[in-house]
């Protein structure tokens, strides 16, 4: 038996992360995807909770958003813990911009018939996504999670 070198190894590690950043190039330029978070913080300086849920979900299908996700609202502590359970039909300023370390993907949408939320998710090339939510009467709240492909 062939022992392989750290070269070779190292070769073949980097060729399983391009083949990865490919993936996750494709599931971004199809804008169609699933955000799966693992954990939630409110923003600037929150505890940051564990999320264990897996009916946690952002989807965004066909310029549609579909949303179940754990919400801080208040504007002062102590801060309220609410269920975002809603979809959104139609996103607006939807805006797909590589980065050096992956991408970013932002839109608004307006959920709840009257407050208009801004969604930014930073994707990381080699594996993982920040998803941060901000509106204009809350805080902002972020996310860590991963990102799959919808079929």
């Amino acid at each position: 038996m062939r022992r392989t070198t750290h070269e070779e190894r190292a070769a073949r590690r980097a060729e399983r992360l391009a083949e990865y950043a490919k993936y996750i190039d494709s599931i971004v330029l199809s804008h169609n995807f699933e955000f799966n978070p693992q954990s939630v913080q409110l923003q600037p300086a929150g505890q940051m909770n564990l999320l264990s849920n897996a009916n946690y979900t952002v989807t965004v299908w066909r310029g549609s958003l579909d949303i179940c996700l754990p919400y801080y609202t208040g504007i002062v502590p102590p801060y309220r813990y609410v269920l975002l359970n809603t979809g959104s039909p139609r996103l607006s300023d939807y805006i797909t911009q590589q980065t050096e370390h992956g991408w970013t993907v932002s839109f608004k949408t307006t959920l709840y018939a009257t407050y208009e939320y801004t969604f930014v998710f930073d994707i990381y090339s080699h594996g993982g996504a920040t998803l941060t939510i901000t509106n204009t009467w809350y805080n902002p709240v972020q996310y860590m999670g991963t990102i799959t492909q919808i079929y």
